[in-house]
């Protein structure tokens, strides 16, 4: 039973996923002090957050039992990724669920802003009837400068079009090509900050993005320019916007997200040229359901042993490319615990191939799993696809992946080689069509081999009787043969067998076939 704490309020609807799966047990408790989170969080597999609770790395250590941490929005800034990712623990978030309620909220605020509705309503509610104090500007014809177009900029983009704007957009990854497609203009963050008469800011809060909109940024601005902010508080320096407004370089704000919040005693409230409101961008009935559906879908899958959709801390695989891929990540796996399982000497290099169609797609997910099951035999099963990378780094691991173009006359091949103090091994396996995954070449011999199970692998001279012996041998031992490939390269030369057995090989029969006649290595291993 996987236990699942929710220490933030989320909504039912959106847990129902999790609510009604019998391997899953839900703890809710929002509102923990730190005391209790960190008796609760020990107990837990799983633990899901919005912005109230902060998963600091004391409370991650605490979390012994912990396998996912997941965010039922979009920001991760309450999460310590750095200490997840040194734990294991995977972070997932929901940047979907969100989009339109966010972006939705974003011309709420720019057309408020633009009409000075809520100043306006403000004064009615007064008794006051001023049409003359109130008047705003169209949108249409303007200039609506985006600073980061992920989803939610796109998204706003499109709404921004409808009303007849013009859009000019800086992201650090938007090329003049997607810029095109997307009907936008490119340009640098100067470029946008000099021609836009509206500005919407829609970054994560980084190192780079902290401040990106300072004194300076301000000074690059037209006279009269209005700014956003639905994404983050920190994105915009506070003092800076203060000062703008106050001189009348910008005409007004619109802010959703402060630098401190609750911003209850910010003095940018006190001037009527701001529009605001509590951090609602997220804050619709359908937004709320959704993030939590997406969250509470990626902590079960993950729970169950499968890979997460939108992982913070370990790259995702995209989704056009998932069909290529997910079919091999087992074949990774086991490749790289067959090798892990033979090698000698200390590990100094993890080199991966990709040959074939795999060329055609980033293989960095299928590395990872070689990287973790290599991992694993030497340090335990504390290494997952979070850390071992990181791991690698710590133990002077070099892991190189390379494409080539040598296939052996398969549709896609996929080898793992292991650099050790000792020795240099090789193993190379393929997906065939309706027989699943193989093993179809060691050490440079061709073979044959389904990397499942319990199997020997035997270096040996090629001499008559040999491969007797060994099955002579694991008879006495009422050891039974399933299957036996053999390979060499020359007649009474080196040559290799790998045998698949019906059970496990015991201590004695081991210590037995290790003296055989003609073998000069044999090792059991078990898939």
């Amino acid at each position: 039973m996987h236990r699942v704490l929710i220490s933030d309020p989320l909504s039912e609807d959106g847990i129902k996923p999790l609510l009604e799966a019998a391997d899953t047990e839900v703890i809710q408790k929002p509102s923990m002090e730190k005391e209790e989170l960190l008796e609760e969080v020990a107990k837990a597999d799983a633990l899901i957050v919005r912005s109230q609770t902060q998963v600091t790395k004391e409370v991650l250590e605490h979390g012994v039992n912990l396998k996912i941490v997941g965010r039922a929005g979009v920001g991760v800034d309450n999460i310590d990724l750095d200490a997840a990712t040194d734990n294991g623990v995977v972070v997932v978030n929901a940047p979907d669920g969100n989009t339109v309620s966010t972006a939705e909220h974003t011309m709420a605020m720019l057309m408020s802003m633009a009409r000075n509705i809520p100043q306006a309503y403000h004064s009615l509610q007064q008794g006051n009837w001023d049409r003359k104090k109130y008047v705003g500007v169209e949108l249409k014809n303007k200039t609506l400068g985006v600073v980061g177009f992920g989803r939610i900029g796109r998204v706003v983009t499109r709404r921004a079009k409808g009303h007849r704007m013009n859009v000019i957009a800086y992201d650090p990854f938007l090329t003049r090509e997607k810029a095109e497609k997307a009907g936008v203009e490119h340009g640098t963050l100067d470029e946008v900050l000099a021609q836009a008469d509206f500005i919407t800011v829609h970054t994560p809060l980084i190192a780079a993005t902290h401040h990106l909109i300072n004194k300076d940024a301000f000074a690059k601005m037209k006279e009269g320019a209005r700014i956003l902010n639905c994404a983050r508080g920190g994105i915009i320096e506070e003092e800076a916007l203060y000062e703008a407004l106050q001189s009348g370089k910008i005409a007004g704000a619109a802010l959703d997200v402060f630098e401190e919040e609750p911003a209850v005693n910010n003095k940018l409230l006190e001037l009527p040229q701001v529009v605001s409101v509590p951090h609602l961008g997220a804050s619709t009935v359908e937004a709320q359901e959704n993030v939590a559906v997406d969250v509470s879908n990626d902590v079960m899958e993950v729970l169950r042993g499968g890979n997460a959709k939108q992982p913070v801390n370990i790259p995702s695989i995209p989704e056009e490319m998932q069909d290529k891929l997910t079919p091999y990540i087992t074949l990774s796996e086991k490749l790289g615990a067959f090798l892990g399982s033979i090698v000698r000497g200390g590990l100094n290099n993890i080199n991966v191939y990709y040959s074939g169609e795999l060329t055609d797609v980033d293989p960095t997910p299928l590395t990872r799993k070689v990287v973790k099951s290599v991992l694993q035999l030497f340090v335990g099963n504390r290494v997952n696809d979070v850390n071992s990378y990181k791991i690698a780094k710590d133990k002077g691991i070099e892991i190189n992946e390379q494409k080539t173009t040598s296939t052996k006359g398969f549709t896609n091949l996929l080898t793992v080689e292991l650099e050790t103090d000792e020795e240099t091994r090789s193993i190379a396996g393929t997906l065939l069509n309706g027989l699943g995954a193989r093993v179809v070449r060691l050490d440079g011999y061709s073979v044959d081999v389904i990397p499942e199970g319990h199997l020997i692998s035997i270096h040996h001279k090629d001499q008559p009787g040999a491969i007797g012996r060994v099955g002579s041998l694991l008879a006495e031992h009422d050891v039974n043969i399933a299957t036996m490939q053999v390979g060499r390269t020359d007649i009474g030369g080196a040559a290799i067998m790998i045998l698949t057995i019906d059970k496990e090989v015991g201590p004695e029969c081991q210590e037995h076939l290790a003296h055989v006649e003609d073998i000069n290595r044999f090792q059991y291993l078990k898939l």
